[in-house]
């Protein structure tokens, strides 16, 4: 009965001993590995840019609502990254200057790619006769890139044209437009 129980032991540690163990050694840190910074799928600034892209392609193609669809996905993927980058930046400041240094330069674009989405959905509400729906669009550019940088001016004045505001910017430049 005891060379039994010894036996069983023995099979069930030889059994164990050919089951495959998980590897548990650090894998490659390769761009192929990391899913959200692939251009196609993944949830980062170059995510964003091929959403802007087919929306353009869309908008030369003269298919609206798929411009549409697209640069919503762009501005909602941008909305999302800025805030995202905003909190990892906050939350390593004093710890890690570099984290936040890289986080604010990814919310810089982001910012920027969000003003650029945000032009286009404009310029397509006007196409579509839908001035009403482009002014708040146009607001939050020239709230987020502020009337110095040539996309609040760019926003600045297409509200002027709409007739939104009625005092041009003296600091706009003309070649920005």
């Amino acid at each position: 009965m005891r060379y039994r129980l010894s036996i069983m032991a023995l099979a069930v540690l030889a059994g164990l001993a050919f089951l495959p163990i998980p590897a548990t050694a650090q894998r490659s840190s390769s761009s192929s590995q990391k899913v959200l910074a692939q251009k196609s799928s993944g949830f980062n600034v170059k995510a964003v840019e091929a959403f802007l892209k087919q929306g353009d392609a869309a908008i030369s193609a003269g298919k609206v609502d798929e411009a549409r669809e697209n640069y919503d996905k762009a501005r909602a993927a941008a909305k999302q990254l800025l805030s995202f980058y905003r909190d990892l930046s906050g939350s390593f400041r004093g710890l890690d200057a570099r984290i936040p240094r890289e986080m604010d330069s990814k919310g810089r674009k982001s910012l920027v790619l969000l003003a650029e989405v945000n032009l286009r959905l404009a310029a397509l509400f006007r196409r579509e006769n839908m001035p009403e729906v482009a002014v708040p669009l146009l607001i939050e550019v020239v709230k987020l890139m502020t009337p110095a940088k040539p996309e609040g001016q760019k926003a600045y004045q297409r509200l002027l044209e709409l007739g939104f505001v009625d005092t041009p910017y003296a600091g706009a430049s003309s070649n920005n437009f």
